[in-house]
């Protein structure tokens, strides 16, 4: 009889029973995938990205089907830092769930006030990403993610979170091996890798955008290489980098295929939204693809496309 493979990996300082996490975003404040899935299972639960304050989010629509993917201009709508803190942490931890809290801010200041407020968060908290991949108000509308010097200075902000930070980053950067250099420059642990790719649907009859605020990002399926090609990339330059894999992984498979090329862990996002209990799978099927392909440890497949053969 096989022996089970060994799943835990390390995402910088933090330990993780196995690779597979939730993707901030597509499940909520976490505690609401609860009567599908046992959440101290996964190896953590990333939570919707919180701003200092409310936050509405876009007009609706909010999401469209566009292929092998979808659309999302969901607009990063929240209750906040303090009224997650209050109200969706505490039923989240009772279930047994590693948390990772996802922050995002218009300002550079917002970014710091946001993670200066998970300060006093209980131990469940391990890490806290910083979505730098939103408009920066103070640059005209430009992506934090897009420029280095806004990347640095919006991680080095979140300093007084007193955790790990992991900086979630836009494909759509001209030069993401820079981005990431800033990122850790600014203070980031690891890099979470991609956040969407822009895009747009239209109603030809109408003459109308699909989504109420005109474009939005692309995820699923269709996001799958774009995200293998830039955790491939980012771990061949910065081999000292953690990284964070996400964008289409709905198999073992598409797992497997990010942890290969770099990834220390992996997301499962867009593909909840079609079966809640996604993450849950991703993570039977990777221990099954483990035994059938005779991998022992987690940590041997991770970056093992970049090691010479034996």
């Amino acid at each position: 009889m096989r022996k089970e493979p060994d799943l835990v990996t390390r995402v910088g300082s933090v330990l993780l029973p196995n690779p597979v996490l939730t993707a901030s975003g597509t499940s909520g404040h976490g505690a609401e995938l609860a009567p599908y899935l046992d959440l101290s299972s996964l190896g953590a639960v990333v939570v919707k990205s919180l701003s200092p304050g409310p936050w509405p989010g876009n007009p609706s629509p909010r999401v469209h089907e566009a292929g092998a993917g979808m659309l999302n201009s969901v607009g990063l709508a929240g209750p906040g830092v303090e009224a997650w803190l209050e109200d969706d942490l505490p039923p989240l931890i009772e279930t047994g769930a590693r948390v990772v809290a996802s922050i995002w801010g218009r300002t550079v200041e917002e970014f710091g006030k946001a993670a200066a407020m998970l300060a006093g968060a209980p131990p469940e908290v391990v890490a806290v990403e910083v979505n730098v991949s939103c408009p920066n108000v103070e640059d005209r509308d430009r992506m934090f993610a897009h420029s280095a010097a806004a990347t640095e200075e919006a991680l080095a902000a979140t300093a007084a979170c007193g955790r790990p930070r992991w900086a979630k980053l836009s494909p759509n950067a001209p030069d993401l091996v820079a981005i990431v250099d800033a990122a850790v420059q600014g203070g980031a642990e690891a890099v979470t890798l991609v956040n969407t790719l822009l895009g747009m649907a239209v109603d030809p009859v109408r003459r109308s955008y699909r989504l109420g605020a005109g474009g939005g990002g692309l995820s699923g399926a269709a996001l799958h290489p774009v995200a293998v090609r830039a955790v491939h990339d980012v771990a061949k330059a910065r081999p000292g980098v953690p990284i964070v894999g996400v964008g289409g992984v709905a198999s073992a498979e598409d797992a497997a295929e990010l942890l290969v090329v770099g990834a220390s862990a992996v997301q499962v996002g867009t593909a909840t939204f079609a079966d809640p209990k996604a993450p849950a799978k991703v993570l039977a099927d990777l221990r099954r693809w483990c035994r059938r392909h005779d991998v022992p440890r987690i940590a041997d497949l991770v970056g093992s496309i970049h090691r010479p053969p034996d």
